[in-house]
């Protein structure tokens, strides 16, 4: 029987489905999602679909209606498992306001990932008995109603096309699950990372700060990071970091994180909010990666 904890020890569900369940034996032993299930903030169960199957052969697929290659999975496990639960609210209240559930189709037609979305989805955590439910694709897809009745959206991790949707499961899983409070060690290093959408005033806020509160990154990539020894193989930390003005340290962070991501996401910066000094420190750049060798 699950136990739920109340108010700020609120235990996350997640439930996955799947026709390979063994494939989660090892991302889900290590790391932050390894401890969150250990702490109770997060209870992850694994579904078998074969287990929901009627024939002999405990079949899940089959041949698609009109021809065409491959083979597509049927509706009647996924519908069964899900209804087996006995407790997820209908697609009508998950997709009203205030949901505290979703179900979660993974396919190559879904919206992408990105950290809103995984923000958003960890935001369920926070909710009394919050739960998101994973349904794995596999083969040449999954039949259709399973996107117009039963899912309530779907996601896809990237723009390519993988064997199943069990690899997908896993990242949203460590994505979402790190973000839950108390799953990382310093909360506060969640909101430095790379895609992190953060305000302007949050960012002016923290100049006071120690240099290891640096501005998120609003939404830019990460600035480059260093650890001893300060000179490894004649290739040395640079100076700024190691000279102990907070300030400087600051400003080189944030310089770094902007030349990251115009060499390689330079569409980020049509999407974030940028300061006048950030464009100030742009023009600079460009100007510096425009000077001969």
């Amino acid at each position: 029987m699950t136990q739920w904890f109340n108010d700020s020890m609120t235990k996350f569900r997640i439930d996955i489905l799947t026709i390979f369940p063994d494939f989660f034996r090892g991302p889900l032993d290590y790391g932050i999602v390894r401890r969150a299930r250990e702490t109770g903030l997060v209870e992850i169960n694994i579904h078998d679909l074969r287990a929901f199957t009627k024939d002999k052969h405990r079949t899940v697929d089959d041949r698609p209606f009109g021809g065409g290659e491959g083979m597509v999975l049927k509706p009647e496990p996924i519908f069964e498992c899900l209804e087996s639960f006995g407790d997820v609210a209908s697609r009508e209240a998950r997709l009203a306001p205030g949901s505290n559930q979703s179900v979660i189709l993974l396919s190559a037609q879904g919206r992408r990932l990105d950290q809103t979305l995984a923000a958003e989805l960890s935001g369920l955590s926070q909710k009394a008995m919050g739960r998101i439910v994973l349904i794995c694709g596999r083969y040449e897809g999954v039949d259709e109603r399973i996107s117009e009745h039963l899912a309530d959206r779907e996601i896809s991790i990237g723009d390519y096309v993988l064997s199943g949707g069990e690899l997908g499961a896993a990242v949203i899983v460590d994505t979402v699950t790190r973000l839950i409070p108390g799953a990382v060690g310093n909360q506060n290093s969640t909101r430095q990372e790379s895609f992190t959408e953060s305000s302007t005033t949050a960012r002016t806020k923290l100049a006071g700060d120690a240099p290891s509160s640096t501005c998120g990154s609003g939404g830019l990539l990460d600035y480059p990071h260093y650890t001893r020894p300060a000179d490894f193989r004649g290739m040395a930390v640079p100076e700024v970091l190691v000279n102990g003005n907070h300030d400087q340290i600051r400003n080189w962070r944030r310089k770094t994180a902007l030349a990251k991501t115009l060499r390689n996401r330079p569409d980020l910066l049509e999407q974030v909010a940028l300061t006048a000094e950030d464009k100030e420190l742009l023009d600079e750049i460009k100007m510096n990666e425009a000077k001969p060798a």
